[in-house]
């Protein structure tokens, strides 16, 4: 007979280890019952392999699993953390998204992929867990050695790295309509200079926000962002009410399901995508667990969803089938309360920079640096981080591309590919075994969201960023007057600057 007993791991809180104990090392008396598991085992090689990964699930699935001391973050600042990486520049391209699918289909879709979503992210907490490994990358250098390390590294640092990219973009171009606005402020003011207005966020908020060395700081400025998605939430709803009536649906507006839903499933897909700092978020909880990071990830997604859903369906509303991959692109530079959407979009976005520029950084400590970095080092690497960011940001304006493979060659591998497959790998039993079942849907949707390459690029701009007649490139594309019914005074207001109302 030999005897296994559950100790909690030194190195690693969110798991735990099996210490292998001769019946004469120390009686079964001494030890509480429910810490050992006596089988009696045949002299076989795989004998003893088999029954780790059997103790090693039930470790998993307890619900009073042992632990060391975690970070400093309860679960709902955790799930503020979370909710904020989910929704973030992704939710403004889901009404567009109804658009390309139906509105029922789309709906369904979109509750699809959130449950493939979480999921897949209770998976990969699974699979560290079941190797011994408290981040993504030792996650994957564990299942599939230093190749599969190096190529989730790259991944795992691009996604975050070109997405700060993209808010810097958006935050430029979003705000100087803002700003255009303010009585006094006109095209040749400093406010109206996306470059102007990108450095300002960037010493002012990204900076400042992220230099936090802890993410649970970060809760309350999450916080902050799940509020300013609410307004912009009732926002969208109002002038689904007020504006909605004046604009004639589309010939097709409430049909069941369109043609291009596996498009629209890319733009949720892109939403939806948080894997990249899922054991980030995890490893700040006081008490890791799988309990309550499983309770973090429902609540979290679940909450996104809903969010998602509502935004996504008040926005389609309006402006049925005419509606833009950058729903505030729809409304008229006059629209004061859009206007006001737009800033709290803004804000929204300059406060979910942070949480990627962790990811980032972390991905640099731990390839260079062992995981572990001095005061001064961590001072560096974020600056040289947002450095290079912005200097990206302040040269480069068209998002089209980058956002195509960005979607397509990081988030596709990073949200259903890797976490699949690491649990597959590290679980026991044959790849098709029953119980593994579970993790093919994640992979199925991957296929489906790589068969359309033009994923991401409608989300915020017309394909190749068209050059107007004044030489500049149009960022964006402009809902046309005639798609607002013959309403006169929407269309004069539309006219009067046929530069920003096409």
């Amino acid at each position: 007979m030999i005897c296994f007993q559950l100790e909690p791991s030194s190195s690693s809180p969110s798991s735990s280890s099996i210490a292998v104990r001769g019946e004469a090392q120390r009686p079964l008396s001494a030890v509480a019952p429910e810490t050992f598991s006596c089988v009696e085992m045949e002299k076989k090689p795989n004998a003893r392999s088999r029954l780790i990964h059997k103790l090693d699930e039930k470790v998993l699935l307890s619900t009073h699993m042992e632990h060391t001391d975690g970070g400093t973050s309860s679960k709902s600042s955790a799930s503020f953390n979370f909710i904020n990486s989910i929704i973030g520049s992704g939710l403004i391209g889901l009404p567009f998204a109804m658009a390309q699918a139906g509105l029922p289909l789309g709906l369904l879709l979109l509750f699809l992929v959130a449950i493939i979503t979480d999921y897949s992210i209770i998976l990969l907490i699974k699979g560290g867990n079941l190797s011994g490994t408290h981040s993504y990358q030792s996650l994957v250098h564990s299942t599939f050695g230093f190749v599969g390390y190096l190529i989730l590294s790259v991944l795992q640092f691009l996604y975050p790295f070109i997405a700060m990219i993209s808010y810097n973009i958006i935050t430029g171009d979003t705000m100087t309509k803002v700003f255009q606005r303010i009585p006094g402020v006109g095209l040749g003011h400093i406010l109206a200079e996306r470059q102007f207005v990108i450095l300002a966020s960037t010493i002012l908020f990204t900076i400042p926000l992220s230099l936090y060395r802890d993410m649970a700081k970060l809760g309350k400025v999450s916080l902050v962002s799940m509020l300013l998605t609410l307004v912009i939430i009732v926002i969208v709803a109002v002038r689904a009410v007020t504006l909605g009536p004046q604009i004639s649906p589309s010939e097709d507006a409430w049909v069941f399901a369109k043609w291009n839903a596996v498009q629209a499933v890319g733009v949720m897909s892109f939403a939806f995508i948080c894997h990249h700092n899922t054991f980030m978020i995890y490893g700040s909880l006081k008490e890791p667990t799988l309990t309550n990071w499983s309770w973090i990830t429902h609540v979290s997604v679940g909450s996104a969803a809903l969010v998602s859903a509502l935004f996504a369906a008040t926005g389609y509303a309006t402006f049925t089938g005419y509606t833009q991959g950058d729903i505030f692109e729809n409304y008229c530079k006059y629209d004061n309360v859009a206007t006001f959407g737009r800033f709290c979009y803004s804000l929204s976005i300059i406060t979910t920079f942070p949480l990627e520029c962790f990811v980032t950084r972390e991905v640099v400590s731990n390839v260079f640096f062992n995981g572990l970095l001095s005061n001064t080092a961590h001072i560096v690497v974020t600056l040289v981080i947002i450095l290079v960011v912005t200097a990206i940001s302040l040269s480069y304006d068209c998002l089209g591309v980058v956002l195509e493979l960005n979607g397509v060659l990081s988030a596709t591998p990073l949200i259903f590919i890797i976490p699949s497959a690491c649990y597959l790998k590290l679980s026991s039993g044959r790849w098709f075994h029953m119980k593994k079942h579970h993790c093919y849907p994640g992979n199925k949707e991957a296929v489906l969201t790589t068969a359309d390459i033009r994923l991401d690029r409608t989300k915020y701009e017309p394909p190749g960023c068209p050059v107007a007649s004044d030489g500049k490139k149009n960022r964006f594309l402009f809902i046309q007057p005639a798609r607002f019914g013959g309403d006169e005074t929407v269309i004069k207001k539309c006219l009067s600057d046929d530069s920003l109302c096409r």
